[in-house]
């Protein structure tokens, strides 16, 4: 590797180089100490591979693997690298098989990974004597498909290369877990729908996105006409020990439509007191039982687990949005919206209709796939320039607002310790 040394101004993390997005080299490094060492990585919902046989083709960071549910029930992660010759065999997205089978040399793998069949492999019969074929000692069971360690949680599926990885619980750690067993609190989940989209920009800069609770009351100046986020609601920020993953909480004012403090409104330019929804079913907003948290029942909360998921609850949409990387300068972003199983007709068509407040033509979100793109245009430019990220102070640490960027810093913080070790 050639990686260039990076200049921070500080010993903290309130000054992010640009250098941080834009070298290849470091990308690298990246995936192997963050995706392929030592993190577990997020690949699907149970509900997603629910019958034997069925199967969903996904990544930890750019390596292509298989979610497979396998004949006695279980769900096992195997790499999508065939172990003769190394192609990537299965190129369906989703799909129910008896067998993985290469199309190059008709390899074959159970759905657990193990190699059952190989063509050829005693040679063939020609002229009285035998021909070819493999070696004598050559033994299937050392050569199936590499399977990944994996973890289940309230529906959840993760998976690591990494076999000596800490527990998913350990690795969440108390305070994220708790927002997450919120969620996944043992209801049989039901996969709605899909969006995905190609974002041009560095894979960590979603993670901060979701990580900054400045932007959403001033980019997306939809959530503050509408009142569903607003820097005055009652907010907390919340972040594990190692600052790596965070919950942004925020609990929506009973007034609804945005008619907060003037301070407030005059610093959104684009703010419109009076607009109003042509459909005003985008704000049929109910109240569920499992959002009660304590005396609080929050309407909002986005969770960042580094390095690969962000679980978000806003009001009744719920999903998963899964961070594919894709070299130093551009990643996947897959949105799975789903419910439960007990949700009535009129939760589902309620789940489903604010789920279009999201994903890449969402009322909301496309927003943010722009300025990541534009942010990326202006590192690759200006690699020793550096951004600052200094709202709320310099420091690390949670809060009870949003008028911060402390959750920014605390996952360089993180980051720092990991890469320049």
């Amino acid at each position: 590797m050639t990686e260039h040394p990076i200049h921070w101004e500080t010993h903290g993390t309130s000054r992010v180089p640009f250098a941080v997005y834009t070298d290849e080299d470091r990308h690298k490094k990246e995936l192997e100490r963050f995706f392929y060492k030592s993190h577990w990585s997020y690949v699907g919902l149970e509900a997603e591979v629910p019958n034997p046989g069925d199967f969903k083709r996904t990544v930890v960071g750019e390596r292509s693997v298989i979610m497979t549910r396998a004949t006695d029930g279980q769900i096992h992660v195997v790499e999508n690298v065939c172990a003769h010759r190394g192609m990537q065999f299965c190129r369906e997205r989703h799909g129910h098989k008896k067998e993985f089978v290469c199309p190059y040399h008709q390899w074959s793998y159970t759905l657990k990974g193990d190699l059952q069949g190989v063509p050829f492999r005693r040679g063939v019969r020609q002229d009285g004597k035998v021909n070819g074929g493999m070696p004598a000692d050559f033994d299937p069971k050392d050569h199936g498909l590499t399977a990944l360690k994996v973890a289940t949680r309230g529906g959840v599926v993760f998976a690591s290369f990494d076999p000596a990885v800490e527990s998913l619980e350990d690795f969440m750690g108390p305070t994220i877990l708790k927002y997450f067993d919120r969620l996944f609190n043992g209801r049989k989940l039901v996969v709605l729908g899909y969006n995905r989209q190609r974002i041009p920009g560095n894979w960590k800069l979603m993670q901060e996105n979701i990580k900054d609770p400045y932007h959403p009351g001033l980019l997306h100046t939809w959530f503050v006409t509408f009142g569903l986020w607003r820097a005055d609601n009652k907010s907390e920020l919340r972040m594990d020990a190692h600052h790596r993953h965070a919950a942004m909480i925020s609990t929506r004012g009973s007034a609804g439509q945005a008619t907060g403090q003037a301070s407030q409104v005059t610093q959104v330019s684009s703010f419109k007191e009076s607009m109003q929804l042509h459909d005003a079913s985008f704000l049929d907003i109910v109240p569920e039982g499992w959002w009660q948290m304590g005396e609080q029942m929050p309407t909002a909360v986005m969770m960042t687990l580094f390095p690969s998921v962000i679980f978000q609850q806003q009001v009744n949409s719920v999903s998963t949005r899964h961070i594919q990387p894709d070299g130093h300068g551009a990643f996947d972003f897959v949105w799975t919206h789903f419910g439960f199983e007990d949700d009535t007709p009129e939760m589902t068509e309620r789940r489903l209709r604010q789920s279009n407040l999201f994903g890449p033509a969402g009322f909301v979100s496309a927003d943010d796939g722009e300025v990541i793109e534009f942010s990326q245009q202006a590192f690759e430019t200006k690699p020793e320039h550096r951004m600052l990220v200094e709202l709320g102070g310099r420091d690390v640490g949670e809060t009870d607002h949003m008028v911060t960027e402390t959750l920014i810093r605390g996952m360089y913080e993180y980051w720092r310790k990991v890469m320049e070790a």
